[in-house]
């Protein structure tokens, strides 16, 4: 199962996929296009060519899990199409999941301003 916590790496893959793509044909891909390991512990999102579905691959320590989403009204935002990957929060992958604008939420925390007198 994919546990969404504070510490998660999430990579997003720019480019479409072809949906038809098997989790061993996934799993080479990010090894071949995002120089990555498929088995860090890494989710790694990928979208088609249609803005309306996601699959997630992600390692969980014991097996492969493919996760596919399909919105029956809608979208799901994406950036821009280009080479290579865009790094997400949990709190942005799960915005996404959910079909929700995750573009506006910060990556990282933004450090508060210390407190003066």
């Amino acid at each position: 199962m994919i546990a969404l916590r504070p510490d998660l790496k999430v990579m997003l893959a720019s480019q479409p996929v072809d949906f038809r793509k098997s989790v061993h044909t996934l799993s080479a891909l990010v090894s071949e296009a995002l120089h990555t390991s498929p088995y860090d512990g890494t989710v790694f999102v990928f979208r088609s060519k249609r803005s309306d579905r996601v699959k997630l691959l992600a390692w969980d320590g014991s097996g492969m899990v493919l996760v596919t989403k399909w919105l029956h009204e809608g979208h799901f935002t994406w950036p821009p199409i280009r080479d290579g990957a865009v790094h997400l929060s949990a709190t942005q992958l799960a915005m996404l999941v959910d079909g929700l604008e995750w573009t506006r939420v910060s990556p990282k925390p933004v450090k508060q301003p210390a407190v003066v007198g």
